[in-house]
């Protein structure tokens, strides 16, 4: 999500934080169980692409008491962990462990599952689809491009390209969410939270589809982080994932006219090198990926037009 992107390139302060709770860390052994809750914490907060300030903020804690949470030296109480999984938009079951342990048969589905390679639990969710009745037989889906990835991996750009190249409509879902809205994407954040942006996203999506049939769809960075939202998506559109090294896309965003002190500060690139990290794995699972990391406008733009077009059934 591209202003949550936009709160870690910005924020240089939580450093401080950082450096507090690792000089701690490092000074007092670390309880398996705080360091495991930790990474959890931490890698939640990086898949939906929050600072560790909102998370604060949300929760109701100190920056102080959620660093050291992150880096496994802060027993919270079961109160405070409640509040952080509010925070984060994820049940208490998990942050503070494993869903799956939750019944016998989810026991036994994990067992199945466990150390299964990614192509075969990739057959296994497209098999649940049509068991259950969600799988999508969208005649239109090869017809509907929508490019995926992190701001400053050129989806706006290069989308509008593909689309007048294609002779498509260009849809920027993040257009679409405020005009649902009436107000911007920051302020949906700031009024109404994080679970009222969502749904403006999925309806944003919904609507998307139901309206076009042909179309190429620039999506907001934090779309991966619904599932919900998201499984809608790979189920009526090819997806693209623009991949870009961290490196670019602070630069990309630099050279848009974000002046505020971003490249400069290395906490924020760490922060944006975790939030890709986070969500990598589900940018994975898009159709095709363009990588434009060392690419100029136009090869970029050549590499994305060729996979789409091949993926559409259409001449080159």
């Amino acid at each position: 999500m591209n202003e949550h992107v936009d709160a870690v390139l910005s924020t240089a302060h939580d450093g401080n934080h950082v450096g507090n709770a690792a000089a701690a860390s490092a000074g007092e052994a670390r309880n398996p169980l705080l360091a495991a809750l930790g990474d959890r914490v931490r890698n939640l907060r990086a898949q939906r692409g929050l600072t560790r300030k909102a998370v604060a903020i949300s929760a109701g804690v100190s920056e102080r008491h959620l660093a050291n949470l992150e880096y496994g030296i802060g027993n919270a109480s079961i109160l405070v962990l409640q509040q952080v999984a509010g925070a984060l938009h994820c049940s208490l079951a998990e942050l503070v462990g494993d869903v799956t342990t939750s019944s016998p048969e989810w026991l036994l589905i994990r067992e199945l599952l466990e150390n299964r390679s990614e192509t075969d639990l990739r057959r296994v969710r497209l098999a649940l689809g049509e068991l259950l009745g969600t799988a999508s037989v969208d005649p239109a889906r090869h017809r509907r491009i929508a490019l995926v990835g992190l701001r400053g991996a050129g989806k706006s750009t290069l989308g509008q390209m593909l689309a007048d190249d294609l002779e498509l409509p260009f849809v920027e879902l993040s257009r679409e969410i405020e005009k649902l809205a009436g107000c911007s994407v920051r302020e949906i954040h700031d009024l109404y939270g994080t679970n009222a942006y969502r749904r403006y996203e999925r309806r944003a999506l919904e609507e998307t589809i139901q309206i076009y049939s042909e179309v190429v769809i620039a999506t907001p960075g934090g779309i991966v982080s619904d599932p919900a939202t998201f499984n809608e998506l790979l189920a009526h559109c090819t997806t693209v994932w623009l991949q870009a090294a961290p490196e670019e896309h602070m630069g990309r965003v630099a050279a848009q006219g974000d002046t505020r002190p971003m490249a400069a500060s290395k906490e924020a690139m760490e922060d944006l090198r975790r939030i890709l990290n986070g969500r990598a794995a589900f940018y994975s699972k898009a159709d095709l990926s363009v990588d434009t990391s060392g690419r100029s406008l136009a090869q970029s733009f050549q590499a994305l037009r060729g996979v789409a077009r091949q993926a559409m059934g259409i001449g080159a």
